[in-house]
């Protein structure tokens, strides 16, 4: 078995030198373990296991069964007392033992009677060791006895007068329990006024007309015998004495009532207990029960107090509507004087309770049992105490020591008794009884005498399994008399255990406080006293703590979403753990919301009963770990419900409701709206706001309203739904406290003035008949109001005014009840007309070629006859100063708004003559126009030529023909004419530039190099300058007779090495085809647009440090050569709008043009560049006709 582990440790000192553990204990009491094969061997007393109480209450409807067991070695036998004389069972046919017991049946069910076998019973267990005995066991069976017949008179008696009804029950054993019923057996009720006592009887403080019945009856249960016993029914009238009428007060003297006292109103005075004081005697451990129960009118209350002290806290309690009083577990501290007061309206009266504690005995110190081995030495303590002190008596064997056969080695000492050198023949079983006038206690003690040697309870090689970082016990249980000592080894050869990480304890266990992986082996328990010696070998493993890596989360979800809490376990591989999910220490519920897997919980479709705290526990065999998190589920409020309407005043009512449930998130603000059932049904308003906190508001509302509210609650989650509709409140009609607003008077002819504003809605009018009085007149004259009354309109027109004259204007509105308060005056104007006078002093300054200023001087306001919205400018252009033609052009307009007397003209076309006017504009409409004004743009730059084409190519010449500008901005002086050659490698050749006569649209360039691409740069001027230029290139033709010269020279296209130079090119070309697509596919960018500044102007080319020549036609970072063959078109034209601004585009596949031999062309098309040296590039190989063009 398990030996319990002594708190007392003894710590072992490391040294240098390996020390052997061991362990001394005291000579001292020898406790014999309770393990099944030592007991078989070992010689023990008596003692005894199990015995019926000392006050035994019997059923005599049963048998009487008197428990006595005990165990000893050998097993002891058994005898019986009975009233202090032997009882000789064998001589009683109902008297039987049970065998291997002292348990003694009498069978009374058969014959014979309970009151037989009363008495005082004691039970001896013996053996050749000694003798235990039982304590006095008094029999006594159970009595229910009936009640004794008597005549009970109906009680009469006045109103207000007190009355008690006794109960005195008959005496039972055990006492019964007493409670008042009527004929039907319900529990009559009771109350401050009415109550039982202690002692079983009804107490009325006074009496009321309700309490006159005739089925006042008192019972009396006895639970042993499960019996209850009735009372003669009391009957009980109360009249009052006004229903006497002159009759019955002749017939009926006062001394025919009960208690004959008055029915008024008087003081209290106590029913129970009598007089000013008395005394009650408790035993300790009981309940302490205190009584007071007074009469009077009305029903007194009663206090209670404790003189010099306080009622203890924790263990007092009030019973019967506080006039009991009652203290738990009573010790000789409560003892004292404690006050009842009992108070009404006309007084007070007190009563003082003595309270004294007494003690039954009750242990200090018990004897227990000793064993030792023969020349050891012990002692046998009996200390117990009682009020008053008890008396210690020692027995031997169940006969009083001083009597008992003397024994050397025994020497007692009041309470001890002390033994000293004991022998085998010392052995015996001793009684202690400590006894009072209030019971006594009995304890039997045996001293063993025994010479054993060692012995190692703990089975051999048990194994420990211990998580690391935590205390290893390895236990080492023993026996032996004398008592051995104990010593540990560690490890196969014996070796010594050291070191200070090491506690033995008494009972011979080894701990190892803090266990690690090297603690791990086997351990050798060695038990020595001077009869032998014993061993035993447990084995130790250290495991790793398992641990929780991830725990749940603290979370918070909102009612019917998804939550999951993740739990991670890492634990030593050489165990299984069990992980499980617990909700509030409790399973799981089993629904299918619920999922488990490995690490995670999911929670799905969340509900409020879900909310909790979630704990995943990881079990191991040997340890076990949990963690938590809280889940708590949230959702917008439940609606308010109960909506109540109180203090309902004309302008303002209380409104009152219950909040519902916040579901886990407080509610931060209540909303209630209100609905005009009148004016406006089933349209809801916002009435007002409060905190969370509130559940009333006071609501300030209008007259002539049909009031209902609702409420709507708010927290972090959301909005609740909105409460049911309160009741309707129609408030009284009043007259409007408000004016319309939105007052406005603008007249829409020249004589007339619109009067208009926002009328009143129902809600705003106050009451029935909703009317407008209109009020105006002009603001510079002295003319009364004029005031009409209107129906609940939104305008009045007052005709035959003045032209944009200012008036004064007010509405005001009223109802049946009257007018709201007085209006605010605003001012408006009669009907507007045109303006008569135009500007005048209009005067123009030409800024540049495109934008002008215009300035007017301002019109006098009498003459504008309405609001000056501002001035308009109309202006045209009226002739071309190139053409010299004039034709109308549609006008443009400009507004300057307001007073301003000047605006700028943006847009203007150069070299153009404009005309303008200028009017001004109020609301009507436009005054007149000024006299026009005509003014002059200067010339700018024109535009780029229209188109350029290049024609007619021979071997040393080309010729241009181009179109003007479509806008030359003025008179075209000359054009310009820039071009240079591009050789084989696409390095630029030498600028020339070529000023053309502005009335040429052809020119012929000559003594041009034959087979050579030109770019040409052309643009046009004026006197202002250089507009943009268009680019284009061209090709000069093949001289063919020098080409048939050179092939009838050399046919070089027999010539083997021909032919093997160009399939090795040719295969070389296809090698690089391939290379490039790879490339491409790949995701690799390849350049299709060489730099185009190859080709930029060459005026701005970069020179080469060495020669001075210009740059080659190539890009600065990728020296790739560009792609030969770009080609016009055949007829050489090309307009600037079709050109691209580089090969960009087209190495992104866009609008991409191939000639017949699949170079690309049009690049340089018409080409509108800002620099003249742009060029082209391909993403792709030349193809060999230009390869073979660029050997020309």
């Amino acid at each position: 078995m398990q030996l319990k582990i002594m708190p007392k440790k003894k710590y072992l000192s490391a040294g240098r030198v390996p020390l052997v553990l061991f362990l001394c204990q005291m000579i001292s009491a020898l406790e014999v373990p309770l393990d099944p094969k030592l007991l078989e061997d070992l010689v023990q007393p008596p003692t005894i296991t199990q015995q019926s109480p000392k006050d035994y209450i019997i059923d005599p409807r049963e048998n009487i069964v008197i428990q006595c067991e005990a165990k000893g070695k050998p097993p002891p036998s058994f005898s019986w007392t009975r009233n202090g004389t032997h009882f000789d069972i064998d001589k009683d046919p109902l008297v039987t033992m049970r065998p291997g017991s002292g348990t003694l049946v009498i069978n009374i069910m058969s014959e014979g009677k309970a009151e037989t076998y009363e008495g005082v019973y004691q039970c001896t267990a013996r053996n050749e060791r000694g003798a235990a005995i039982s304590n006095n066991i008094v029999i006594r069976p159970s009595r229910s006895p009936l009640w004794t017949k008597e005549k009970l008179e109906p009680i009469t008696l006045r109103n207000g007068q007190s009355l008690v009804l006794p109960c005195r029950p008959p005496i039972g054993l055990p006492p019964a329990i007493i409670f008042w019923m009527d004929n039907s057996f319900q529990r009559l009720p009771q109350s401050e006024r009415v109550s039982q006592g202690l002692n079983g009887d009804l107490y009325f403080s006074n009496v009321l007309p309700e309490d006159t019945r005739e089925d006042y009856i008192c019972y009396a249960r006895f639970n042993h015998t499960q019996t209850i016993q009735q009372k003669q029914p009391i009957s009980v009238k109360v009249i009052s004495v006004d229903e006497l009428n002159d009759t019955i007060a002749a017939n009926l003297s006062d001394t025919e009532f009960y208690g004959a006292k008055s029915s008024k109103e008087r003081p209290p005075t106590l029913l129970t207990p009598e007089g000013n004081a008395s005394h009650k005697e408790e035993l300790r451990g009981n309940v302490l029960s205190l009584e007071c129960i007074a009469e009077g009118l009305p029903t007194p209350i009663i206090y209670w107090i404790k003189e010099d002290g306080t009622l203890p806290i924790n263990r007092t309690l009030y019973r019967n509507f506080k006039k009991t009083l009652q203290i738990t577990h009573v010790s000789e501290a409560d003892s004292g004087n404690y006050q009842c007061i009992a108070k009404n309206a006309l007084g007070a009266v007190h009563h003082t309770i003595s309270v004294t504690v007494k003690a039954a005995p009750y242990w200090i110190t018990a004897p227990q049992n000793l064993v030792l081995s023969p020349g050891e030495d012990g002692t046998l303590i009996c200390r117990a105490n009682g009020n008053p002190k008890p008396t210690i008596g020692w027995l031997t064997n169940g006969v009083p020591i001083e009597i008992a056969p003397d024994d050397p080695s025994r020497k007692i000492d009041g309470d001890t008794i002390i033994f000293t050198h004991v022998q085998e023949r010392s052995s015996a079983v001793y009684q202690c009884n400590a006894s009072n006038e209030y019971g006594y206690l009995l304890a039997n003690a045996f001293v063993n005498v025994l010479a054993e040697p060692p012995r190692i309870l703990t089975s051999a090689n048990t194994l420990y399994q211990v998580i690391a970082n935590r205390p290893a016990l390895l236990d080492c249980a023993f026996f032996g008399s004398p008592l051995p000592t104990i010593e540990w080894f560690k490890g196969a050869k014996g070796r010594a255990l050291h070191e200070d990480i090491y506690v033995l304890h008494e009972n011979g266990t080894l701990e190892i406080p803090v266990a690690q992986k090297d603690s791990t082996g086997t351990y050798t328990c060695v038990a020595r006293n001077k009869l032998g010696v014993a061993k035993n070998e447990v084995h130790l493993e250290i495991k790793d703590p398992t641990r929780i890596i991830k725990q749940p989360e603290y979370a918070v979800v909102q009612r019917g979403s998804k939550v999951s809490f993740e739990c991670k376990v890492k634990h030593d591989h050489t165990l299984i753990p069990t992980v499980m999910w617990l909700k509030d220490n409790g399973e799981l519920p089993s629904e299918k919301r619920f999922t488990v897997d490995k690490d995670h919980l999911v929670i799905t479709d969340v509900s409020d009963d879900d909310g909790g705290t979630y704990t995943c526990m990881a079990n191991t065999s040997l340890d076990d770990v949990s963690a938590s998190a809280v889940l708590r589920v949230v959702d917008v409020p439940n609606p308010p419900f109960d909506l109540e309407l109180t203090n309902q005043l004309d302008k303002s009512v209380q409104l009152t409701w219950t909040p519902g449930d916040d579901n886990n998130s407080p509610i931060t603000k209540f909303i209630i709206e209100y609905e005009d059932g009148m004016h406006e049904a089933g349209l809801w308003h916002h009435q007002a706001e409060v905190s969370g906190t509130q559940t009333t508001a006071q609501l300030k509302l209008s007259p002539y309203v049909n009031y209902s509210f609702r409420v709507m609650a708010e927290n972090n989650i959301g909005r609740s739904s909105p409460s049911e509709a309160s009741e309707q409140y129609l408030t009284k009609a009043a007259e409007p406290d408000q004016n319309p607003t939105a007052v406005e008077g603008l007249g829409t002819e020249p004589d007339n003035l619109v009067i208009t504003w926002k009328p009143l809605n129902g809600f705003e009018s106050n009451g029935p008949g909703l009317q407008y009085k209109v009020s105006w007149r002009q603001k510079d004259g002295d003319d009364e109001w004029t005031s009409v009354v209107v129906a609940n309109v939104s305008k009045y027109i007052v005709s035959g005014t003045p032209t944009f004259v200012p008036y004064l204007i007010k509405v005001q509105a009223l109802n049946d009840v009257g007018f709201a308060p007085e209006p605010a005056t605003v001012m408006g104007h009669s009907g507007e007309d045109l303006p008569m006078v135009a500007p005048g002093n209009v005067r123009v300054s030409v800024v540049n070629s495109t934008l002008a200023e215009v300035h007017w001087d301002p019109v006098p306001l009498k003459s504008i006859r309405g609001h000056l919205q501002g001035y308009r400018v109309y202006y045209w252009k009226a002739q071309s100063s190139s053409k010299r033609d004039r034709r109308h052009i549609e006008k443009k307009i400009l507004t300057f708004q307001g007073s301003k007397t000047h605006g700028m003209l943006p847009g203007l076309e150069p070299y153009s003559h404009y005309t303008l006017n200028v009017r001004v504009v109020n609301g009507k409409g436009e005054g007149p126009a000024s006299s026009d004004r005509g003014f002059h743009t200067p010339e700018g730059v024109p535009s780029a030529p229209s188109s350029l084409k290049i024609v007619n190519p021979t071997l040393d010449s080309l010729t241009l023909e181009w179109d003007p500008p479509s806008h030359p901005n003025g008179i075209l002086t000359e054009y310009t004419l820039k071009y240079q050659p591009i050789n084989s490698t696409h390095e630029l050749g030498p600028l020339v530039d070529i000023k053309i006569p502005a009335n040429k649209t052809r020119w012929t360039l000559k003594n041009l190099n034959f087979s050579t691409r030109y770019k040409f740069y052309f643009s046009a001027q004026t006197s202002a300058g250089s507009g943009s230029q268009i680019t284009e290139e061209a090709i000069t033709t093949v001289d063919e007779g020098k080409m048939a010269m050179a092939s009838r020279q050399v046919d070089i296209a027999t010539q083997g090495w021909f032919i093997g130079l160009m399939c090795a090119v040719a295969l070389l070309i296809l090698i690089l085809l391939i290379v490039c697509f790879i490339r491409r596919n790949k995701g690799g960018k390849y350049p299709v647009k060489e730099k185009e500044d190859a080709h930029a102007d060459p005026e701005i080319q970069p020179m080469k440090e060495d020669d001075g020549t210009f740059g080659e036609y190539s890009d600065a970072e990728d020296h790739k050569p560009l792609k030969k063959g770009s080609r016009t078109p055949s007829d050489r034209t090309v307009k600037k709008e079709d050109s691209d601004d580089s090969l960009v585009d087209y190495g992104e596949g866009v609008n991409g043009q191939f000639n017949e031999d699949g170079s690309f062309i049009g690049q340089y098309s018409g080409k509108k560049e800002k620099e003249p040296a742009e060029g082209n590039e391909s993403s792709e190989a030349p193809s060999p006709v230009n390869a073979m063009n660029s050997f020309v």
